[in-house]
């Protein structure tokens, strides 16, 4: 139907001709203004990308929005720590793309990720695209990428560390009360420090978190085993053995401490032993996976599914460990997983951002088959479910977050929320235009120099 056709059809060439072409210019612009839009999803186009830091915390949390010809914006978050210009540097690469070409937009801009926090800015994008077509199509993010296997994601909490293995254990019991069915603690060298005896290390090297693992010199002894447990067991002895508890947090042992930590802590029957070693060091993760019988995972600070390709090929790990907002967003984390159970390993995840990152990796999640349960860094905000709209509330029930069935991520900010938490002189997605039109050679392989032929006459 072409446009003639369509005012004819809504009666307006005899609404013209009774009152008057002036009326009805302002009559149709008015039923026009109405029109959805964005039911055209084909002619989608990126018209700006905006920026705000959410929550009340320091822990900075960027929240993207891009805009669109249609009227309809999707939501992205840098991941927790990252700089926010890793995301509007590629602003002025996505101005005019059609945002239901996720995975071209995806391959234009991926070069600019990395490892750990220098993926937030691609990642960020990346969300916002599935948000923006999900909405376009009508259709949730987790039916874009194949359909769910599930209709609630299982979470454990971060929950604060205490040296005092009673106090660690109630606040974990606690957690067992409020719902959750899995749980993760912290036992490492924090513990160890000031106790005579429990460690040997060079001069400084203790408080270290800037010298990798291998290269610190630290050594633990029989005593400081002996600590960890009584630590491991006071805790057990209070929550049970049920309920799977994982471990992380050791602090920068050599691999050869790393494995007496290991056998040590082997009869506890942790879930997991969560990035004992630098998830670079393969040959180690082997080592220290057959040294011991309690299951090896790694993965948050690996920037796509390339990055997982030695863990898996080697057999060195159990369970991998992407963090969506690092691995490369939702179509990334999914073919991680795929991947990962190609070789026999499942799939955590580890979410440490607002409730966009959260839904993004819920879809993510509910779309992989060998997903196993999700880290949650803010169960204790009591702001953060205020921050957004269109999902069930309280967003954690029982341990679990239902899989939300409306288009793209399922949620929307809510506006009164964020600006209540934004600081003196921060603005609500303050305009970004200084960034529309930030260009460079981008292109990652040569390009001959077409000729001119040769004159021969």
């Amino acid at each position: 139907m072409n446009r003639r056709q369509w005012f004819q059809s809504m009666g307006f060439s005899t609404a013209a001709a009774a009152v008057g072409l002036p009326a009805f210019r302002t009559e149709a612009q008015s039923v026009s203004d109405r029109v959805r839009r964005s039911s055209e999803p084909s002619r989608l186009e990126i018209t700006d990308m905006r920026m705000v830091r959410m929550g009340p915390d320091g822990w900075k949390r960027y929240v993207i929005r891009l805009d669109t010809n249609q009227g309809i914006c999707g939501y992205g978050e840098v991941r927790d720590g990252a700089s926010p210009t890793f995301a509007l540097m590629l602003k002025s690469r996505i101005l005019g793309e059609n945002p239901c070409n996720i995975d071209k937009i995806f391959r234009k801009i991926k070069q600019f990720g990395g490892h750990a926090r220098q993926a937030g800015g691609v990642v960020a994008i990346e969300m916002a695209l599935w948000d923006l077509a999900g909405k376009a199509w009508g259709v949730p993010c987790w039916q874009m990428l194949g359909g769910k296997f599930r209709d609630k994601i299982r979470l454990y909490a971060d929950t604060p560390s205490s040296n005092n293995a009673e106090e660690m254990g109630k606040r974990l019991k606690a957690r067992v009360e409020a719902g959750f069915t899995f749980l993760k603690m912290d036992i490492g060298i924090g513990m160890l420090k000031g106790i005579e005896g429990a460690l040997s290390a060079p001069s400084g090297m203790v408080d270290t978190s800037t010298v990798m693992h291998p290269f610190t010199g630290i050594r633990i002894t029989e005593k400081g085993l002996g600590l960890f447990q009584q630590y491991a067991a006071t805790v057990r002895d209070i929550i049970g053995w049920e309920t799977p508890l994982a471990v992380d947090h050791f602090g920068h042992f050599p691999l050869e401490d790393c494995i007496k930590i290991a056998q040590a802590l082997d009869k506890y029957n942790f879930a997991w032993y969560e990035d004992m070693i630098p998830w670079q060091y393969t040959d180690q993760y082997v080592k220290l996976r057959q040294s011991c019988n309690t299951p090896i995972l790694t993965g948050e600070d690996i920037y796509l599914k390339e990055g997982f390709m030695d863990l898996f090929e080697q057999k060195a790990i159990a369970i991998c460990h992407p963090d969506p907002a690092t691995a490369g967003g939702l179509l990334e984390t999914k073919k991680i997983g795929d991947l990962a159970m190609e070789h026999g390993i499942g799939m955590a995840l580890h979410m440490a951002g607002s409730p966009i990152t959260l839904f993004a990796t819920v879809h993510a999640a509910a779309a992989t088959e060998n997903f196993m349960v999700c880290e949650h860094h803010s169960v204790d905000d009591e702001w953060y479910d205020d921050l957004v709209s269109g999902v069930s509330k309280p967003i954690i029930q029982n341990g679990y977050v239902l899989v939300p069935d409306a288009p793209g991520l399922g949620v929307d900010l809510v506006e009164e929320e964020v600006k209540r938490h934004l600081k003196k002189d921060e603005r609500y997605f303050a305009p970004t235009e200084e960034w529309n039109k930030e260009r460079s050679w981008d292109r990652t392989w040569s390009q001959g120099v077409s000729q001119k032929p040769i004159n021969v006459g």
